[in-house]
């Protein structure tokens, strides 16, 4: 490897010092906010939905995606990608944003919506996951289970 300095390279090339930023550390809640906001902006009359995510394996069902879900929807920001959110199926919004496959089972599922769901009753689902993020305690545990 050969090594030069700052000023040669800047003669030969665009040199971005700032190249490649740390990503900041999202907390879940930040996360969580950050994709009702992306529902909230997108121009989406309807968002896909996944079809019987409650009856396929687990393996199966952590590899489920469709285009133009609330899924892909984060997967197209690139401030998610840098945090972490790998793409755009089930299995990776569950890890990335710390859901239970209840909790995302009632946003993405075909059950719930029919085939496609409204990007704003997507955004109020997720606002409501990101609140709950903050409860703590045993009644806050069972209120997210009866509410979410």
């Amino acid at each position: 490897m050969k090594h030069h300095a700052l000023e040669q390279l800047q003669a030969v090339a665009n040199v971005n010092p700032d190249y490649p930023r740390p990503v900041p550390e999202m907390s879940r809640r930040q996360r969580l906010e950050r994709w009702a906001q992306l529902l909230e902006l997108s121009r989406h009359d309807g968002l896909s939905t996944l079809r019987e995510t409650e009856y396929k394996p687990a393996k199966e069902r952590a590899l489920m995606r469709a285009d133009n879900s609330p899924i892909s929807v984060a997967f197209a920001d690139p401030v998610l990608r840098a945090a972490g959110l790998e793409n755009d199926s089930y299995g990776e919004a569950k890890r990335f944003f710390e859901l239970s496959d209840r909790q995302l089972h009632h946003l993405v599922c075909y059950c719930h919506f029919g085939a496609t769901v409204s990007a704003a009753r997507a955004t109020r689902y997720v606002r409501a996951m990101a609140a709950a993020s903050d409860r703590k305690g045993i009644l806050a545990r069972l209120r997210n289970i009866f509410v979410l």
